[in-house]
Formats: C-alpha cells, sequence, structure tokens
C-alpha cells in the first residue's frame, strides 16, 4: 500500500473515464508517483481553493489539482481538467 493512497472525487473519476487512453495512462502514473511522493519538484501550491491548500501538478494541458490529509495519510485527487477549465 502506498505511503498516500489515492481517493478521488466525483468529478475526477468522471473526467478520467472520458479522457483517451493515453492520456488516461499518464494522469494514473503521475498520480501513482503522487502516491509514493505527493510533493515533486514541479508541484505547486495553488491560492486557497475551495478553503484548502490544494497542490497541483501538469500532465501535458492537465492539471491535477489535490489535497494531502495526514491523519490518516490520504491524498485527495479534487480536480483534474485541462488548463483553462481547472481554476473555474
Amino acid at each position: 500500500m502506498p505511503p498516500f493512497p489515492a481517493e478521488f472525487s466525483k468529478q475526477a473519476e468522471k473526467y478520467i473515464k472520458k479522457l483517451d487512453t493515453t492520456t488516461k495512462k499518464r494522469i494514473q502514473d503521475k498520480i501513482d508517483k503522487l502516491e509514493e511522493n505527493p510533493f515533486p519538484q514541479e508541484v505547486e501550491r495553488v491560492e486557497d481553493f475551495e478553503g484548502e491548500k490544494v497542490f497541483r501538478v501538469r500532465v501535458g494541458n492537465q492539471r491535477i489539482l489535490y489535497i494531502i490529509r495526514y491523519n490518516p495519510n490520504k491524498l485527495i485527487i479534487a480536480k483534474i481538467d485541462k488548463r483553462s477549465r481547472v481554476y473555474d
């Protein structure tokens, strides 16, 4: 079991299902890496998003917004979307 197992919001699950196979695999690979290390070098902190400290990573023109919880350790994938829409 990874140190920070991922939980997906409904929006994230729905968005991933719509993606083509290649993009879906790239996003899943990035999430697998985040489960092992939620603070990779390319991570950016987003200004408080919906009252939470949210971080984002890029996967091509897609963005993954996630929240880190420590008790118990988990990674909440809050939103996945294209750059132009992810912050709406």
